[in-house]
């Protein structure tokens, strides 16, 4: 349940707001004085503080709202009073208060301000989520001159409003560097939203992007509220939008161009205010030229562009987020943390990685699932490496007595390897079944067909 701190020096005020969150099914704590309730919020970090501005002793509302920035920045702070002047209200703004509420307090208005606060704060957490789901928390693992001109890239233009095209191969980060440039922003306490534009049926992109009205087509029972809506004074980020249709380029180029859109059987433009970042694995570029992706368009995505590299550029980061996916893996499941041999880290490093930080985060996780609190070996890593053609074998393995077979039937050994590769591509694809197909330069329904002869889960369309 959503846990909210209320300071206030008055009892009343106390305990009459904390049986109303009580009731609410909010969790509750509440100080009497800013120095308690500093050392309550550090202690049990809040979702949502409630502070009265005036309060008695060392520490009143505003300083405890500047310490409470300092020390626990993402918790909302709501601010309280009943003798405030505007000054006081425009001050607690600029320190960073989330809305300001003057007593006496109303319960619809102190619910509605921590039900908004309450949402920014998943926001906030759901932004963190993501960039460790991504493979970083905080600053990006690695040292490597490429990292450190994306890094310098980031600092530079997250603060600014500038559109940015990130390319570079699936599975390079390009959704963490669109985090990262949003929470360098101004808006980083605003929406980011994402659109991944290959996963949308093309006779959805439009209600995906601006939504629709009641009635507005066969099957649209109520409203809808589109992406862009969603991402009102905040980040759209627009994620493999190479896969755009022509007809939804247009209409993504007028509503970048107007800064308008129009809700699908709506008649009324809506204004929007957002950041668009865009991400690509395709050279749009080479898709200008050949016509299927608009010029216009491309340019008004292209204003900053930004290239990641490929893990298999940077191999001399590969040890540093071996050691921080493993690390990340004891944190969440409390599982002893393995130690690394160099062989297997040289291992690791001999590998092309196609399916880059994705690929090497999976892989980390499934040798510290199988070798929990023991030494991983070079034997060990190559038990969990696919034999694809991208793979570098080292001297003794490539010799003609490798045990490459087993001692197997020809036949099942081919269905052995066959299996391992498109199960290698299937993980370096997230399991979406047409994108391992591209990987292994097959066509879908026959990858399908081999999955199912070989006894393979289908993945996911």
């Amino acid at each position: 349940m959503p846990s909210v701190l209320i300071v206030d020096d008055e009892p009343n005020i106390r305990r009459m707001v904390g049986a109303l969150l009580g009731a609410e099914g909010y969790d509750v704590r509440d100080a009497a004085d800013g120095t308690t309730g500093l050392a309550l919020a550090e202690a049990l970090e809040p979702d949502v503080a409630l502070v009265d501005l005036m309060m008695p002793g060392t520490l009143d509302g505003l300083g405890l709202l500047e310490r409470l920035r300092e020390r626990r920045p993402d918790v909302p702070v709501v601010m309280m009073s009943g003798r405030a002047a505007l000054t006081d209200a425009v001050r607690a703004t600029k320190l960073g208060a989330f809305t300001f509420l003057e007593k006496p307090l109303t319960p619809e208005g102190v619910l509605l301000a921590l039900a908004s606060a309450f949402e920014l704060r998943q926001a906030r957490r759901a932004a963190a989520a993501l960039r460790e789901d991504l493979g970083i928390s905080g600053d990006m693992v690695g040292e490597s001159a490429a990292l450190r001109d994306v890094r310098a890239l980031i600092a530079r233009v997250g603060p600014t409003d500038a559109r940015v095209l990130i390319t570079g191969e699936s599975g390079t980060g390009k959704e963490l560097v669109a985090a990262a440039l949003h929470v360098t922003s101004p808006r980083r306490d605003r929406p980011f939203v994402r659109v991944n534009c290959a996963a949308i049926p093309r006779d959805l992109v439009e209600s995906e992007m601006f939504g629709h009205e009641r009635g507005a087509f066969t099957g649209a029972t109520e409203r809808r509220i589109g992406r862009f809506e969603l991402a009102h004074t905040g980040t759209l980020f627009l994620d493999e939008v190479g896969d755009l249709g022509a007809e939804a380029q247009a209409k993504l180029l007028r509503a970048i161009e107007a800064r308008e859109i129009e809700r699908v059987g709506g008649g009324k433009p809506i204004k929007i205010d957002v950041r668009i970042l865009a991400a690509t694995n395709k050279d749009l570029a080479r898709a200008v030229a050949d016509g299927s992706f608009r010029e216009d368009l491309f340019f008004r995505l292209n204003v900053i562009p930004m290239h990641l590299p490929p893990l298999r550029d940077r191999p001399g980061d590969l040890p540093a987020l071996v050691r921080h996916f493993a690390a990340r893996h004891r944190t969440r499941t409390g599982r002893p943390l393995v130690a690394w041999r160099d062989d297997a880290l040289a291992a690791l490093s001999a590998y092309r990685w196609p399916g880059n930080v994705r690929e090497l985060a999976n892989v980390v996780e499934r040798l510290a699932i199988l070798h929990a609190g023991s030494e991983i070996t070079r034997a060990d890593v190559h038990q969990v490496l696919p034999p694809t053609p991208d793979m570098a074998l080292t001297s003794d393995e490539a010799t003609p007595d490798a045990p490459i077979a087993d001692g197997l039937p020809l036949s099942d050994a081919l269905d052995a390897y066959e299996r391992r590769l498109i199960a290698a591509a299937l993980a370096q694809s997230d399991g979406n079944v047409a994108e391992a197909a591209r990987r292994l330069r097959t066509d879908r329904p026959n990858l399908y067909r081999r999955m199912r002869r070989l006894g393979l889960g289908s993945g996911t369309d």
